[in-house]
């Protein structure tokens, strides 16, 4: 009988092939050269949750009444998922790529001066003070 090679070997034997075959494609991902998509939430709260999957995001006061998210996106490989929500106090946003994946991603999000904003549970430099 031929001993098997276990589950850890064969994961990363996948891994390996897999990486060696997009790297001779030259796959390569920069957010920051993309062309930006935008979008406003109209809000009229005090405090603000911001939970951002710790996909890279700016965060801005700005004046201004509404939020605007601004998302830089780019993939090569992988299924994408995509999320800017605003349900309640919670603005959720994610950008990634699952399975075997090359994007990049990153956010800026403008609130209106004087909002309190948590960011993924913290509290952030952004205070209800005007």
């Amino acid at each position: 009988m031929f001993p098997s090679p276990g589950p850890r070997r064969s994961v990363a034997l996948v891994v390996a092939v897999a990486a060696a075959a997009l790297g001779l494609t030259g796959c390569s991902v920069d957010a920051s050269q993309q062309k930006p998509e935008s979008k406003s939430f109209r809000y009229a709260g005090t405090a603000l949750k911001l939970t951002t999957h710790e996909v890279a995001t700016d965060l801005v006061a700005a004046d201004r009444k509404d939020i605007k998210v601004t998302r830089w996106f780019d993939a090569a490989a992988g299924s994408e998922h995509l999320t800017w929500t605003l349900k309640g106090d919670t603005l959720d946003i994610d950008a990634g790529c699952s399975g075997i994946a090359f994007c990049d991603a990153k956010f800026r999000v403008e609130v209106p001066r004087g909002i309190a904003v948590l960011k993924d549970g913290r509290k952030t430099g952004l205070t209800g003070k005007k």
